[in-house]
């Protein structure tokens, strides 16, 4: 092996590169958001030279797949793209779909690198979920998965189980469910800018490097900056996370320093499409807009392409770096797409040549001879066994097995489809219905009012019957763990009138800290107003319980879950509540208990009204 050779096969293990990193310089970039803009299609050349002089590859990615071993059920069976819908995700067709792009490029050529883009788990179904997200784990093992940045939901149990998830064993409590042992991700998880407070490094890997026909591809992987107002602070209290430019540039000049130049950022922050009739393409890039954007802007021009995710929206575009261009993509969610893309690297400098990239949708379904897809009688699409891939199918089904006593248990109806819907004030029916079940799941305690982050309803309680055989209106508490699918502790707390209202206040960005706006949802009994053009801090023009105004100096006792209590979201006023009593069970037990009282009809949605 020759002396670079040996060096860069030494630089991929992060005592090295950690400490010769150390030292690099960095420079802050500009952090506002770009306004929507249309960019090019994506299809990059550097202009250099091809032929004999390039080493073509190959890299399939996907990002956000959420443990969604299972294909997706409801209104997110398909995927809506060109003006068409297609029934679309499952493991076992994620597989096989691998496994096909790999032997077309094969066919070509083309050597392969699959990689992802972070929150592979984290807000799974409860097949993962009941064992912690190993099945995932497995599963992405199987499928061939060899490198991935964290993504925000890697943290939803903490950076000790994070890193459990990497380098294998039992569950420090639940031990190993299956029977079976651990033995973690034979993927590297890199985290370039999820820092070690005591250490200053990062807690896993920041870079990777791989050869493709001798030359060296350099993987930068992250989350996005703002992973601690996202995740639960109690799991990250000893971590803190960098802006993702600054962290990009420092790991990519000490890639060029050791002569790797041919750089993929593998980023969980990304952008999204306009909406445009018909539908865009799942590879299109119509009017779009994002975070990533201004942070592609400040990229060394090294790093020729950066899969992103975490906005679960797909896209390909071609986006302008420091000095030249960057292809961008993102494959949506709940691996329903994979992005195929095909790049050259010139031998001589090392740098991409050429990248292309296409989104593939991930199809499970039947197609039923006129363009369209099979479905049963009540309306489910069917899934396609010829291709399933057989690997996937033997692991996926020793938990489907292990789960489906509780899964499939009956825990209570609705009486029609419970949405998360938005009006324009923000709330959702489902809110309604799940703020009224963290209060009534805490009424024994005092509690008057109850608080919901919007963001932790994953998914909406659908009527009709599904996969587990209920009957229609019958609610499984698979179906209820996938809406609530993160074990949030119930904890009620003492609050003034006055901070109630600030909290309120604290939902509009730049209001004592927070960084978007977010609508909480609220229980029944609580009613507000808010003005759209009234100055930050003073938006809530109108706050009630039971019809009464509330008293800036009264306490009230205030449920939420432990997210929220604990400042998440950047709720920072909800971590100044006092007397905090926490409830037996967790948030999923408070909706499968009020489900089962009776029967649930959809929220009104009408707690919250809005005013120019």
């Amino acid at each position: 092996m020759e002396p670079r050779r040996r060096v860069l096969r030494h630089l991929a293990a992060p005592a090295l590169a950690l400490a010769v990193v150390a030292a690099l310089p960095i420079a802050r970039q500009s952090e506002k958001a770009a306004p929507p803009a249309e960019f090019t299609p994506v299809s990059v050349s550097s202009g250099l030279p091809h032929g004999s002089k390039v080493v073509k590859g190959q890299f399939l990615s996907y990002n956000d797949f959420h443990g969604a071993i299972d294909p997706p059920s409801g209104t997110g069976a398909v995927v809506n793209a060109s003006g068409t819908s297609t029934p679309a995700g499952g493991v076992e067709y994620l597989a096989t779909y691998l496994k096909k792009l790999r032997a077309e490029a094969k066919a070509e050529g083309r050597s392969t690198l699959t990689v992802g883009a972070g929150d592979l788990v984290g807000a799974t179904p409860l097949v993962s979920a009941a064992f912690h997200d190993e099945p995932t784990i497995e599963l992405m093992n199987q499928v061939g998965l060899q490198v991935s940045s964290v993504g925000n939901h890697e943290f939803d149990e903490g950076v000790a189980e994070l890193i459990r998830l990497q380098r294998g064993g039992c569950h420090p409590t639940d031990g190993c469910q299956d029977g079976d042992g651990f033995s973690g991700a034979k993927f590297t998880y890199l985290a370039a800018n999820t820092i070690d407070n005591k250490t200053g490094l990062p807690i896993l890997p920041p870079i990777d490097i791989k050869f493709v026909g001798g030359v060296p591809v350099g993987f930068i992987g992250m989350t996005l900056e703002g992973t601690a107002g996202i995740v639960n602070p109690a799991g990250i209290k000893n971590v803190h996370f960098t802006d993702e430019v600054e962290t990009a540039n420092k790991w990519s000049n000490l890639l060029r320093l050791f002569g790797v130049k041919a750089q993929v950022l593998l980023l969980h922050e990304g952008g999204s499409q306009a909406s445009a009739t018909p539908t865009p393409g799942v590879s299109d890039c119509f009017n779009f807009s994002g975070p990533v954007v201004d942070i592609v802007k400040g990229l060394n021009p090294e790093i020729g392409l950066v899969v992103s995710g975490h906005t679960h929206r797909f896209y390909s575009c071609s986006l302008p770096n420091k000095t030249g261009t960057s292809v961008v993509t993102s494959a949506g969610t709940n691996g329903q797409l994979i992005t195929d893309i095909d790049y050259s690297i010139d031998k001589r400098s090392g740098r991409f040549a050429e990248i292309t990239a296409k989104n593939v949708i991930v199809e499970n379904g039947v197609p039923d001879g006129a363009g369209g897809w099979k479905k049963d009688a009540s309306g489910v699409y069917l899934k396609n066994p010829d291709t399933v891939d057989k690997g996937a199918k033997k692991i996926a089904d020793k938990y489907r097995t292990a789960v489906a006593p509780i899964a499939n248990k009956i825990v209570g109806t609705i009486t029609a489809d419970i949405t998360r819907a938005a009006t324009k004030a923000g709330e959702t029916p489902l809110g309604d219905v799940i703020a009224d079940a963290q209060l009534a799941y805490t009424k024994s305690a005092g509690a008057q009012i109850a608080l919901m982050n919007p963001g932790g309803i994953r998914a909406d309680l659908v009527a009709g019957a599904s996969a587990g055989g209920e009957a229609a209106g019958q609610v499984t508490y698979g179906e209820a763990f996938t809406v609530q699918p993160f074990n949030n502790l119930v904890v009620t707390q003492t609050f003034t009138g006055a901070q109630i209202k600030d909290v309120l206040e604290q939902q509009f960005s730049g209001y004592k800290g927070q960084t978007s706006s977010k609508t909480l949802q609220v229980s029944a009994g609580l009613t507000y107003t808010w003005s759209a053009s009234a100055p930050l801090g003073s938006k809530i023009t109108e706050l009630k319980l039971n019809g009464v105004a509330i008293d800036p100096a009264t306490s009230y006792l205030v449920t939420t879950n432990d997210f929220l209590a604990n400042g998440g979201d950047g709720f920072s006023v909800l971590a100044t509540g006092t007397g905090r009593v926490t409830a037996p069970g967790f948030d999923i037990d408070a909706l499968v208990a009020y489900l089962g009282a009776a029967p649930v009809a959809p929220g009104l949605a009408n707690r919250i009204a809005t005013i120019a």
